[in-house]
């Protein structure tokens, strides 16, 4: 058979694909033990994320010398494109819940009670998108055009909310740096401690940013491919992919794996109280 039927463009790697395979199934194991041991729901899209990456690796390994089987081709795109935004979701309500358990909200940009809902409701959107185009590119013919440019769609909606999701953060990070409530000092100077590492809520906004920023640079990555179309050069050199999507990703996870937020709020269910009288004070 000639190349002009191979769906990659290259013959998929099988050493890479096993190597990512094992490393995205330890960290998700350990993110699964993470989430029973806590109890912390919110995690779940995560760990679930976790598992998509496992998934469309292994369609990648078995895609070896079998690159111009569709179904396969179709797996593995759909589930490492659409892993990222289960990552997003459980990342939005980690800050949410940090901030109610700092008592802070009153240092928020965005009202508590709206901010899960705003960020996850773009995310569910930029999900749908991607997988509606994600679909559409694997279906091959002449959909395929109209499936990247939806995908296209799909990873602006995702840079956008996450963009404005990191101003939020550090909005927030700034105010309370400046205007600490008694929860965020008393966290602060009694800094839980596990081991060689420290962890309290300063933690958890770390995991935050470079989590985001990872998936940030990925979505930016899958932006220029998909532009570039299926002859470009990064659609075609596997190692683009790996380097900016399987890498990234795996020190997102790694990153959240040691800087897991149950450490610090637990299953994220406690409520604060009535800060009328701190805003009066302040």
């Amino acid at each position: 058979m000639s190349d002009q039927h191979n769906i990659y463009g290259y013959n998929p790697s099988l050493p890479a694909a096993i190597i990512f395979i094992i490393l995205f199934s330890v960290s998700t194991a350990h993110h699964g033990y993470q989430l029973t041991k806590s109890r912390c729901w919110y995690f779940i899209p995560f760990v679930i994320g976790g598992i998509f990456q496992v998934i469309g690796y292994i369609c990648r390994a078995a895609s070896h010398d079998n690159f111009y089987g569709i179904p396969l081709y179709a797996m593995q795109t759909l589930f490492i494109l659409l892993a990222p935004p289960l990552y997003a979701a459980s990342i939005y309500m980690i800050l949410g819940r940090t901030v109610t358990y700092l008592q802070a909200e009153h240092l928020s940009m965005v009202p508590i009670k709206w901010m899960t809902k705003i960020f996850v409701t773009g995310d569910v959107f930029s999900f749908f998108l991607q997988c509606a185009g994600g679909g559409l590119m694997s279906s091959g013919g002449s959909m395929r055009d109209a499936g990247s440019n939806i995908t296209i769609g799909g990873l602006v909606v995702q840079l956008l909310f996450f963009g404005f999701f990191v101003i939020v953060t550090t909005v927030f990070h700034f105010r309370i740096s400046r205007q600490p409530t008694s929860r965020s000092q008393s966290d602060r100077d009694q800094t839980r401690s596990d081991g060689w590492r420290q962890r309290n809520w300063f933690t958890i906004l770390i995991g935050l940013y470079i989590a985001s920023f990872l998936i940030l640079v990925r979505s930016v990555f899958r932006l220029v491919e998909y532009k570039e179309g299926y002859d470009g050069y990064t659609m075609t050199h596997e190692v683009f992919m790996y380097i900016f999507d399987g890498l990234l990703m795996l020190i997102a996870m790694v990153v959240m794996n040691v800087c897991h937020p149950a450490k610090v709020i637990g299953d994220g269910k406690e409520r604060s109280q009535d800060y009328s009288d701190v805003v009066q004070l302040n």
